[in-house]
């Protein structure tokens, strides 16, 4: 869509549900907000952050995360001052809830909406479950399997107020009626919210970006990197048994901290070649990446996207990825890094000394990363997608308040 005559100056309200562990969206929302901002557009915020939670009771958390009357005024009350053209949502669990929709609507302000997880189809979002990819309440009108595994924190009452969120909103029409435009990350998550019920005509992709751009490493480190949260999800266990394979051959240094952090502790007494870093700042994990010999992502869940993927190819840093979900899909096999099986730690061990052992096959997969970067992920090329993302929102609401967007 050719920008607009509202392009120059727009005015855009950013709200937020900020999580008590920083997740990537955490660092996406104000990545936008910096964006949006150095290009001249007002950019006011209605944050709130999850520590709230711990003054609430059982009962008034699962209420407000079905409806949030205090949600719903405070965003009505910054429409208001900030006469915002555009409302862009990225979280609302639990403290903010779908009301934030219809105090949009109730101002006449459309809704963009990215979708960093898969909340509106699997209330515990990252679709795994018990060590496996899980889809079972993909597609239900009532997702019963997350109340009966506990899929939410391991609670079955807090799993409940989740699905039963989902299942108010979807009677409602709330999916449907007040959001004009959803972003999803990756085609394959665009095609799993369709399957969900979401209107396919909403939905577009835009993938993230990374910004400042770090520039392209030497990857003369001689070490394999692992970036993330230390869970099972992320295949935390197929790495580490991965390395007892690949032991120094390729040393992996792991960044991050999380439940199985006494697993990774036990690993670099007992496994060669395992080194544990803990948990750095974004800044520090950039030159780690630019050295890195490649970059593991073996993550077991579906992701709806892979952060530190992009932040790789900017460092021109191949990637070895399990071949299924978003990083499938970022990660070009033989190109711009290798999949190996999700979940098998032989092949991934196979993959890397493969990679290890070609020097030339790795030159040509950092050029190629570099590449992928610069016609994919940088800031101004995410910066005219989302503002004709905010332009469709707009011209969809000026046609017709309930209409589609084209």
């Amino acid at each position: 869509m050719a920008p607009s005559r509202r392009s120059p100056g727009m005015r855009i309200l950013l709200v937020h549900n900020i999580y008590q562990q920083t997740g990537g969206e955490d660092l996406v929302v104000p990545d936008e907000a910096r964006l949006l901002s150095s290009r001249g557009h007002d950019v006011a915020q209605y944050f709130v952050h999850n520590d709230q939670v711990n003054s609430l009771s059982r009962l008034t958390l699962a209420q407000r995360t079905v409806w949030s009357q205090p949600a719903y005024r405070a965003v009505r009350a910054a429409i208001t001052t900030h006469r915002p053209q555009v409302v862009h949502v990225h979280n609302t669990l639990p403290l903010l809830s779908p009301s934030v929709y219809y105090a949009a609507s109730a101002e006449g302000v459309p809704v963009v909406q990215t979708l960093h997880n898969y909340r509106l189809m699997c209330p515990a979002a990252v679709c795994f479950r018990d060590g496996h990819v899980c889809t079972e309440c993909v597609g239900k009108p009532v997702a019963w399997g997350a109340v009966r595994h506990a899929c939410y924190r391991g609670s079955r009452s807090a799993s409940a107020a989740i699905v039963t969120m989902l299942s108010v909103h979807r009677m409602l029409g709330t999916w449907e009626h007040k959001t004009s435009v959803y972003i999803a990350l990756t085609n394959l998550a665009r095609r799993m919210f369709i399957e969900s019920g979401l209107p396919a005509e909403k939905l577009v992709v835009k993938p993230n970006f990374v910004s400042p751009d770090p520039g392209i490493g030497t990857g003369s480190g001689g070490y394999a990197l692992f970036v993330g949260r230390l869970s099972a999800e992320k295949g935390l266990h197929t790495l580490l048994h991965a390395w007892r394979t690949v032991g120094d051959q390729l040393p992996l240094w792991v960044v991050g901290d999380g439940p199985l952090g006494p697993d990774v502790a036990a690993a670099t007494q007992d496994t060669r070649g395992i080194r544990w870093l803990g948990k750095r700042a974004p800044q520090d994990v950039v030159p780690l990446l630019q050295e890195a010999t490649c970059l593991v992502f073996p993550s077991e869940c579906y992701e709806t996207f892979g952060r530190v993927i992009v932040e790789a190819f900017a460092a021109g840093t191949p990637v070895v990825a399990a071949g299924h979900g978003a990083a499938a899909e970022l990660v070009a096999d033989g190109i711009t890094g290798v999949h190996f099986r999700p979940g098998d730690a032989a092949d991934l061990a196979a993959k890397v000394i493969q990679l290890n052992s070609h020097p030339p096959l790795r030159e040509r997969m950092r050029v190629a990363a570099r590449t992928d970067f610069e016609n994919r992920f940088t800031a101004d090329v995410n910066y005219r997608s989302l503002l004709a993302i905010y332009e469709r929102a707009i011209e969809g609401v000026t046609a017709s308040p309930l209409s589609a967007a084209e």
